[in-house]
C-alpha cells in the first residue's frame, strides 16, 4: 500500500476515533456551538473594542490586518486548496459515510485544508505574534480557542483531522506574514 494510502486510512482511523469513540451527551452539545461562527461574536467585539481603546490608530492597524489575515487564510484555503485537492467531506466520502455520524448539515463538498482551521489560526497566529511580548500566555489562550474550534468540526463530522491539522498549520504561516507586514507598519510596537 503506498504511503498516501496510509495516511488516508489513519486520518480516518483518527476520524473515527473522534466522531465515534470520544462521543458523548456533552460534546454532542458542545461541539457544534463552537464552531458555530456567531457564537465567538462577542468576543470579535471585545478584540475590537480593546484594540481600539487601548491602542488607538494601532488598534485600527491590528484590526485591519487581523480582519485581513483571516480573510486572506479563508480565500486562499477555498480557491488554492479546496479547489485543488478535492478531498471529500466525511459525509461524502464512499468509506467514512457509512458509519459517520453527522452532528450538523455536511457543507461543501470538499475538506481540504479545513478553512475553518485556516482562518481562526490565522487570527490566533496574528494576534499571539502582535501581543506576545505584551502577554506570554496569549498564544496558549489563543491556539485552544482556535483547536477546540478544529477539533469541534471534526467531531461533528464535517472534517478529517488532516483537514484541520493543514488548515491549522497554514493559517499559523499566514498569521505570521501578517504579523510580518504590522511589524513594518508600526516597528515600534
Amino acid at each position: 500500500m503506498p504511503m498516501l494510502e496510509h495516511l488516508v486510512e489513519l486520518d480516518r482511523h483518527l476520524f473515527y476515533f473522534i466522531n465515534h469513540d470520544l462521543s458523548n451527551p456533552f460534546f454532542d452539545w458542545l461541539m457544534p456551538i463552537l464552531r458555530n461562527a456567531r457564537f465567538w461574536i462577542p468576543l470579535y467585539v471585545i478584540i475590537l473594542i480593546f484594540c481600539l481603546w487601548r491602542y488607538k490608530k494601532q488598534g485600527i492597524i491590528i484590526i485591519v490586518l487581523l480582519a485581513l489575515s483571516a480573510g486572506f487564510a479563508d480565500f486562499t484555503s477555498v480557491h488554492l486548496g479546496k479547489n485543488t485537492f478535492k478531498r471529500l467531506r466525511p459525509c461524502h466520502d464512499p468509506v467514512v459515510s457509512r458509519t459517520e455520524v453527522i452532528r450538523v448539515p455536511c457543507g461543501g463538498m470538499y475538506s481540504f485544508p479545513s478553512t475553518h482551521a485556516s482562518d481562526h489560526f490565522a487570527a490566533a497566529a496574528f494576534l499571539s505574534f502582535v501581543f506576545f511580548r505584551k502577554w506570554r500566555w496569549i498564544w496558549l489562550v489563543a491556539f485552544l480557542w482556535a483547536g477546540s474550534i478544529c477539533f469541534a468540526q471534526v467531531y461533528v463530522g464535517v472534517h478529517f483531522p488532516f483537514d484541520v491539522t493543514a488548515g491549522a498549520l497554514y493559517g499559523i504561516l499566514v498569521g505570521y506574514l501578517f504579523y510580518l507586514l504590522f511589524k513594518k507598519l508600526q516597528p515600534a510596537f
